[in-house]
């Protein structure tokens, strides 16, 4: 899809759509044996019109670590190569708990972790960025609630006063252009931990990548000693 952007090398297969409401007729020119959908409502009526067609789909979605674990051994069987799936398993539950590791005993960096602004939604217990927090020597400051992006109000985030905000460069951008932001210390510091969107935006194979970008950043002085 027009979403995929890593490897890098998935930019030269041309794109089918959008991960959602993708263009089942450029789908089926494509001649498949299997499709792999994001599982939303929104994907239903692609699911229905690629099975009329005879095509088999799968449909997908991790929001926890756990999730990303079950979906890859799933694939394996789907695609005949439970040991290929079984080993990138095991790379990321290395990489992270490598992580966990070295970040277990430091301090925790509070943070939020913004995802949209209009309203306002940041990460919940229910992501696994709010796992990556944790893995990455972070507490997130909104871990109690339990949806994986809820929306809070800037005001309560100024309440809450984290110590850092999790953002991607465009993002952070973004909130320190919003007036309603000044609010928040860390904002008005200028206390961004910038994080590349297509290390962590993707609950994928990237995990690992994530966890050790996000403890860098939070944790510079261990940068040496990550994975």
């Amino acid at each position: 899809s027009r979403w995929d952007t890593f490897p890098a090398e998935a930019e030269q297969v041309p794109p089918l759509g959008d991960g959602i409401r993708p263009n089942v007729e450029a789908v089926l020119a494509a001649r498949p044996t299997l499709v792999i959908l994001y599982a939303t409502a929104e994907n239903r009526p692609a699911a229905d019109a690629l099975a009329r067609a005879g095509v088999a789909t799968m449909a997908l979605r991790v929001d926890r670590i756990a999730e990303f674990h079950a979906l890859v051994r799933a694939l394996g069987r789907a695609l005949g190569d439970t040991v290929a799936a079984r080993v990138v398993s095991d790379s990321v539950r290395r990489t992270l708990d490598a992580v966990r590791a070295r970040t277990r005993h430091r301090p925790p960096v509070r943070v939020v972790w913004p995802l949209w602004d209009r309203p306002l939604m940041v990460a919940g217990q229910g992501s696994y960025l709010d796992e990556l927090v944790a893995i990455a020597g972070g507490a997130n400051v909104f871990h109690e609630l339990l949806p994986p992006s809820p929306a809070v109000s800037v005001e309560e985030v100024a309440r809450r006063n984290p110590d850092a905000i999790v953002a991607s460069a465009r993002g952070a951008a973004r909130w320190r252009d919003a007036a309603a932001w000044r609010a928040v210390p860390a904002a008005s510091a200028g206390r961004y931990v910038i994080v590349e969107d297509g290390v962590t935006g993707r609950p994928s194979v990237n995990l690992g990548m994530a966890a050790v970008a996000l403890a860098r950043a939070l944790h510079p002085a261990l940068a040496d000693s990550l994975p």
